[in-house]
């Protein structure tokens, strides 16, 4: 793997800064990027790159890509992780924050794809890695926005696939189930603030307070649980398209499966504790 590199969204925290690790572990140059460098300092000295970036800004973006490919000339995995949750009532959230939600989760790593692709191409291979969730598969209460972003990037990527295949080029989703991060607890407070008054009060409190369990903590799995995973696909001959992993992700897209819509939503429902 010396002279393959690797580029890995949202490397400051969670799953993005174990995956930037276990790429580096597997011989990867690997390329950590997020707004706040400062916090991938760590990193640094592990070998692993940290890059400034937000995917948000065009900008920022295209001059990450040009400088990895200056410093290494080619780009081989691309890891989109950045991304955050935003909970809250459809009536409650303002669309400013619904397409924020869109930006991050969506749009980003559309982008950022684009801009490694034309590299890929002229390799005739490489590896796109799209970070959705189970929640790409099924929903819960006061998360249409961030439900919406994971099924449109499952959508996309499987479009995506088809397009890339005569290029050499994989794409490969992985859907982490719970997953212990700052994600829950960050989600908790946007839901608490958004809807934890009003009408929706008794939901989005509910709702909270199940992202923000010390219960849930414990039964989630360790992000590297995500990253030994996503190592694993990169490395792969012939990778699945799909990785459902981490705590409740495949009994609960099972269920979402086999169950009729009623009886799923009153699962869910009683599962996080949201009143009829």
């Amino acid at each position: 793997m010396s002279n393959k590199v690797a580029l890995v969204t949202g490397g400051s925290s969670g799953i993005g800064e174990a995956t930037a690790l276990k790429l580096q572990e597997l011989g990867y140059t690997t390329y950590a990027a997020a707004r706040r460098v400062e916090r991938m300092e760590h990193l640094a000295a592990t070998g692993i790159r940290p890059l400034a970036m937000d995917v948000t800004d065009d900008e920022s973006m295209h001059s990450g890509v040009e400088q990895i490919v200056a410093e290494e000339g080619r780009i081989d995995v691309l890891v989109n992780a950045a991304g955050y949750g935003s909970y809250g009532a459809l009536e409650d959230v303002p669309l400013s924050e619904a397409r924020n939600q869109f930006e991050v989760n969506l749009f980003g790593a559309a982008r950022l794809t684009q801009l490694v692709l034309p590299r890929m191409r002229e390799q005739r291979s490489g590896t796109v890695v799209n970070i959705t969730s189970m929640g790409g598969k099924i929903y819960t209460p006061l998360g249409a926005w961030y439900h919406a972003t994971k099924h449109a990037l499952e959508a996309l990527s499987d479009c995506l696939r088809m397009e890339l295949k005569p290029f050499g080029i994989d794409v490969v989703v992985i859907e982490p189930g719970g997953i212990r991060t700052e994600w829950p607890g960050i989600a908790a407070q946007k839901v608490r603030a958004v809807s934890g008054t009003g009408p929706y009060a008794p939901q989005g409190n509910a709702v909270a307070d199940s992202l923000a369990s010390e219960s849930l903590q414990r039964r989630s799995s360790p992000p590297e649980l995500i990253a030994n995973t996503i190592g694993k696909a990169v490395t792969a001959r012939r990778p699945k398209t799909r990785y459902a992993v981490g705590y409740g992700a495949k009994p609960l897209i099972f269920l979402h499966d086999v169950l009729p819509d009623s009886a799923f939503d009153a699962f869910i429902r009683r599962g996080v504790g949201v009143p009829s």
